[in-house]
């Protein structure tokens, strides 16, 4: 049996990244309310942008285009065994479908999912205008409600 749970044990850099989240969404909204859960969301749309761009500058220096292909080749986060996913590449479009996220699952433990929608709504339609204005994310399910979460990428016709 595996020891989980240890206190030794280090804590996966994921689930450190959305506890801070939490910490400083709770923060802005205590002192602010609503206006600061707002200004949390542009935050997370301007640092989506920022890593958007940042994906276009490593795909340009492997040669490659700002297009839907090197998209996912040149993405700035490492999957680890916490996530589980499928990725389908179509003609025009690539799907994901997540059934694991260990984002969604920390907050979902802590009771604070209110918090991690605002970084799940945003952040991955964020990063696409950011690599390329035509590229589109569509988001039509999401861990908290349904269970997983899907995303389309593909350019805008």
């Amino acid at each position: 049996m595996a020891n989980e749970n240890k206190i030794d044990d280090p804590v996966d850099m994921f689930v450190l990244f959305a506890r801070f989240f939490s910490v400083v969404a709770k923060n802005l909204e205590e002192k602010y309310g609503e206006e600061g859960l707002e200004l949390l969301k542009k935050s997370v749309n301007e640092w989506g942008e920022a890593r958007g761009r940042d994906i276009a500058r490593r795909a340009k220096q492997q040669g490659k285009e700002n297009d839907l292909a090197a998209y996912l080749p040149s993405y700035d986060m490492e999957r680890s065994e916490l996530f589980g996913y499928e990725t389908k590449y179509g003609k025009d479009e690539i799907n994901q479908d997540f059934d694991r996220c260990v984002f969604a699952q920390t907050w979902m433990d802590a009771d604070e999912e209110k918090y991690g929608r605002i970084y799940c709504e945003n952040i991955d339609p964020a990063i696409c205008r950011g690599y390329n204005e035509n590229l589109e994310c569509i988001h039509d399910h999401i861990m908290y409600k349904d269970g997983h979460c899907t995303f389309c990428f593909k350019m805008k016709k």
